[in-house]
């Protein structure tokens, strides 16, 4: 595996720092014998890879803009092809993530790793089936940012394989890896079934019409929910340990683009 170092012996370790020294070794090789180097010796670890993303860290700018504004564009993108033109005509359906921030829920992705965006405006009457529309309108930020998470770990995977752990391989690895766990995390927290989430979107569009558009009526007060178990701390736990779970299951992708650059270029 590419984080089990236990596995690698104190012989299996000088052996890679010997071949590292061998001039007559072809170029293919030498990269091959660095990635077992930083393998056996425990460098790419997947705790180093963010330990040095802590608190406010600019590092965090990027994936949480990537994160927040591709997910408020599905929202807007499904919704307008499902006939709802609403976020369209707002300028909302952009790559310009200034059209999607929101600048208190920028930062607590920075800092936590999970915030959220303005929401993009959709108005569900204009779909032919406003509970269905709905329920899928909102579940696509939160199948954007899985399928977001899994293409950066794949690139994570393919980046160790080729630059490695080193120089500015290190922080090219540190952003793929933060920007795939920064997505998870925005995908998991928002399928929790509490107003206004897009979970409770999924959840109440299984109810009877009824009981929906009254249930949509008191989605504000939602908000008051969510601050109460952020500020107890009822939340935090189990969200860290979904999220580290599905993480730990997915990062299967990182090995799998690990393994396949290994065996198309150094094998």
């Amino acid at each position: 595996m590419l984080y089990d170092v236990k596995l690698f012996p104190d012989w299996f370790k000088i052996g890679c720092f010997e071949l590292l020294h061998k001039d007559s070794l072809p170029a293919a090789k030498v990269y091959y014998a660095k990635y077992l180097y930083a393998l056996a010796y425990g460098i790419a670890s997947k705790s180093v890879a963010l330990e040095g993303v802590t608190g406010l860290s600019l590092m965090g700018l990027l994936p949480a803009l990537i994160c927040i504004t591709l997910h408020e564009l599905s929202h807007g993108y499904v919704a307008w092809r499902l006939g709802d033109d609403t976020a369209k005509n707002m300028g909302r359906l952009t790559l310009n993530p200034l059209k999607h921030l929101d600048v208190m829920g920028v930062l607590m992705m920075m800092v936590f790793h999970v915030g959220w965006a303005k929401p993009v405006p959709i108005n569900m009457y204009k779909f032919k089936n406003p509970k269905r529309g709905m329920a899928i309108s909102s579940l696509a930020g939160p199948a954007c940012n899985l399928l977001i998470s899994i293409v950066f770990l794949f690139l994570y995977g393919v980046a160790f394989a080729t630059i490695g752990p080193v120089g500015i391989g290190s922080y090219l690895l540190q952003m793929l890896e933060l920007t795939a766990y920064m997505s998870l995390s925005l995908c998991i927290f928002n399928l929790i079934p509490i107003p206004p989430l897009d979970g409770s979107k999924v959840l109440f569009s299984l109810m009877s019409d009824e009981k929906y558009y009254k249930l949509m009526r008191y989605e504000r007060y939602g908000m008051i929910i969510m601050l109460l178990l952020v500020a107890t701390g009822l939340l935090g736990k189990p969200l860290s340990a979904a999220i580290g779970f599905v993480y730990g299951k997915l990062f299967a992708v990182a090995q799998f683009g690990c393994d396949l650059i290994i065996k198309l270029v150094f094998m």
